[in-house]
């Protein structure tokens, strides 16, 4: 029992999911949220408000333009995709306080939150597989 209160006490302290983050947006909660994938999928949609560092730049970009006192939220393209645990422990690495968004962009966009691109605000879509949709 032990065991198993100690992995997921550990689990939450390091994840989280797109609804929390899009709440704690939505409430001016302190953190940075950041896109670690590449150019091109940066290109095709993100998440407004993120800052985009893809994983491989991390170590040498993260220190010079983040503040390392500001808790950092990581996200990647989907659950089958491990560039936001890449990213998480270049974070951990570098000192910073970290977090990586389950489901990453595709569950941010399935869940209806809001998506852009370089041309602005994309369609948003309620995925009632994954969602209560009213």
């Amino acid at each position: 029992m032990t065991d198993a209160l100690d992995f997921f006490t550990a689990k939450l302290r390091h994840e989280t999911d797109p609804a929390d983050v899009y709440a704690a947006q939505q409430a001016g909660d302190a953190f940075v949220l950041v896109d670690v994938r590449g150019v091109g999928a940066w290109a095709q949609g993100r998440i407004p408000g993120a800052v985009h560092i893809p994983h491989r730049d991390i170590a040498h970009r993260a220190p010079a333009e983040l503040d390392p006192a500001v808790p950092v939220v990581v996200y990647c393209w989907s659950p089958g995709c491990n560039g936001g645990a890449r990213g998480a422990r270049e974070f951990a690495a570098a000192g910073f306080t970290v977090r990586e968004m389950i489901g990453g962009y595709e569950y941010w966009g399935r869940e209806g939150q809001p998506l852009e691109n370089d041309d602005g605000p994309l369609p948003r879509t309620f995925d009632p597989s994954v969602m209560v949709v009213r």
